[in-house]
């Protein structure tokens, strides 16, 4: 007998477009039934359960997170996932309420946690619904996801935030209430923003990061502090994400404006000895020897056994040597025809 032909000599995949009510009218307990049996009815009506593979740690995924997943998504009977995010590298952040096609899976990811990997079944009034989607998907067809939470933000602060750009038509007027906003509501936003700047920076998405950075700064500049105290508040938020897109840009081989916001950071902070590093480096990748030299020698000035500093100015010593070895070679070549005479 083939190995595809099951129960009543019926195919998985011919079983998988079988009324569910006739399945159970012949007896018929499906694989993802007996799965259920053995999992949590995450909302008591049987159209969600869930199993949880691994635990995660702190708190579950809030309602308007920006969320970032890994998942393959099964039908019944199949050995391979008809979608899945396991072969990128670095899977897309999706809002809930937003991004998110199921409504069962958005439901399920609010009972997870980060680091959590969890296995859900959802029937179709959760899934893909009476029709299913053809050919892909058959009708009333029960699915079952592996997810993994990766990471997520609670972003309904930002979210809220940013609408006063949207309720108000008139720029200044928007300002205005932004700024009516206690300050530590600012603060709390551009956090998330940076937060998920640094994400992106490391998955390597410079654009992406460099948006989020100035972003949270326009916000800052937007600010009208109300005494000094927030002043110097504001200044010291703004300082890492001064830093942040200087190094970006130097990632982007934009060294002029990497060295046009690490001069910014300079104005905050005189001392910053990071931000005198990212003006030697952007200095270097512009062959502004004497520039990078004066902010690197300030640099170690300040932390003379930093290696990063050290190897840097190194670096910047062989560059400078191999162009006046250059300029050396050319002025040989240009009056080498010129011989005394005799």
């Amino acid at each position: 007998m083939s190995r595809i032909m099951q129960t009543n000599g019926v195919s998985t995949r011919i079983r998988q477009f079988i009324h569910p009510e006739e399945l159970h009218r012949e007896g018929i307990q499906t694989p993802f039934q007996r799965l259920a049996r053995q999992m949590h009815d995450v909302l008591g009506d049987g159209g969600i359960f869930k199993e949880v593979i691994r635990a995660g740690d702190g708190p579950a995924v809030q309602r308007d997170s920006t969320v970032s997943v890994n998942f393959s998504a099964f039908l019944e009977y199949a050995d391979q996932p008809f979608d899945s995010s396991t072969h990128l590298k670095f899977p897309k952040m999706m809002k809930l309420g937003k991004d998110m096609t199921l409504c069962g899976l958005e439901l399920g990811l609010l009972t997870m946690r980060k680091g959590e990997c969890s296995r859900f079944l959802f029937k179709h009034d959760y899934a893909f619904g009476e029709m299913g989607c053809p050919p892909l998907i058959p009708p009333l067809a029960m699915v079952l996801y592996e997810v993994q939470v990766l990471d997520f933000f609670d972003t309904a602060q930002v979210d809220n935030f940013f609408a006063l750009t949207v309720c108000v038509p008139l720029e200044n007027l928007w300002q205005e209430e932004q700024n009516s906003a206690p300050l530590s509501t600012l603060l709390s936003v551009i956090d998330t923003e940076k937060s998920f700047g640094n994400r992106c920076f490391n998955q390597s998405r410079y654009e992406d990061a460099k948006d989020r950075y100035k972003q949270a700064v326009t916000l800052l500049q937007n600010r009208e502090p109300m005494n000094e105290e927030e002043r110097w508040r504001i200044e010291e938020a703004m300082l890492p994400f001064l830093l942040n897109l200087s190094f970006t840009y130097l990632r982007l081989e934009r060294p002029q404006k990497a060295l046009q916001y690490g001069k910014k950071a300079l104005k905050i902070n005189p001392n910053s000895t990071k931000a005198l590093f990212r003006c030697g480096q952007a200095c270097l990748e512009m062959d502004d020897y004497d520039g990078a030299q004066d902010y690197l020698t300030r640099a170690q000035a300040k932390k003379p056994f930093d290696i990063d500093i050290n190897n840097l100015l190194r670096k910047l010593a062989t560059c400078y040597k191999d162009c006046l070895d250059k300029e050396k070679d050319l002025c040989a070549k240009m009056f080498s025809g010129f011989r005394p005479e005799k």
